[in-house]
């Protein structure tokens, strides 16, 4: 089963395989994050033109059922392009994208560190953590913890790679397995007992120095919590030849 089936031009059904933590009648926004890219990239295509920066506003809980996404073209020129995404379930708008593309021309790349560990071994603890078992979004996607873990707070680098399609029928490509996962940083490295608290982040903010290739991403995720109800989760993406860029997440946090 595929996390979306297509039923018409930017309209999609959500399956269990999207289904978030918090509750099994929402979304994790891990897949929301990659369907918006799916779209975006079918819009006003321009080639030479590769996606830099993608920054997704949560209004709410997007629900496990059918989605409409609606796109549009903000700036449109030859060296950069702005674009925008809103996710609609009924007639609530749940979130709005806003995507940066950048002409690709040849320049002097400076060095980049190299991912924090190779792929390790799928250990019998990423199977049966809630994470690896618990909820749909979790099942969907192959964990494997380098640092940290899912039922340890504190700081985490974790492989993962996408076990099902993102849409049914349909090729995934490696910047939609990237932010499929990207949206996972404050989940890895939580700072607080998810027990206790609530820790839901109202933003993703993707930025990539250059494409990501391949079916594995990592993830090198820091969490910090003010003292007034606000965190943050910094974390470094990297592919298996190395580092490709940043994402962050600004969080709501409560006592649940």
């Amino acid at each position: 089963m595929s996390m979306y089936t297509r039923l018409a031009t930017g309209r999609y059904l959500a399956s269990e395989h999207t289904q978030g933590p918090w509750d099994p009648a929402t979304q994790h926004m891990g897949p929301v994050t990659a369907l918006i890219i799916h779209e975006l990239t079918q819009t006003a295509p321009r080639a030479g033109l590769e996606l830099s920066r993608l920054v997704v506003d949560v209004f709410g809980p997007v629900p496990v059922g059918e989605l409409e996404l609606r796109t549009d073209v903000i700036r449109d020129g030859k060296r950069v392009q702005c674009l925008t995404a809103s996710v609609w379930s009924g007639d609530r708008e749940h979130c709005r994208a806003t995507a940066w593309r950048i002409r690709e021309s040849g320049t002097p790349a400076t060095p980049v560190a190299a991912p924090p560990a190779p792929v390790p071994p799928r250990s019998e603890a990423d199977r049966s953590s809630w994470l690896g078992s618990g909820f749909g979004y979790g099942r969907a996607l192959d964990w494997r913890f380098v640092t940290g873990g899912p039922m340890v707070t504190g700081p985490a680098t974790v492989w993962g790679r996408v076990l099902v399609p993102l849409v049914e029928g349909e090729e995934i490509s490696p910047l939609e397995r990237l932010a499929l996962f990207a949206d996972s940083g404050n989940g890895i490295s939580h700072a607080l007992d998810f027990q206790t608290h609530l820790f839901v982040n109202v933003d993703l903010t993707i930025s990539l120095f250059r494409a990501p290739a391949g079916e594995w991403i990592c993830m090198d995720a820091t969490t910090v919590i003010g003292p007034a109800g606000r965190g943050l989760t910094r974390s470094t993406l990297y592919d298996e030849s190395g580092e490709v860029g940043t994402a962050t997440q600004t969080l709501f946090v409560a006592p649940r």
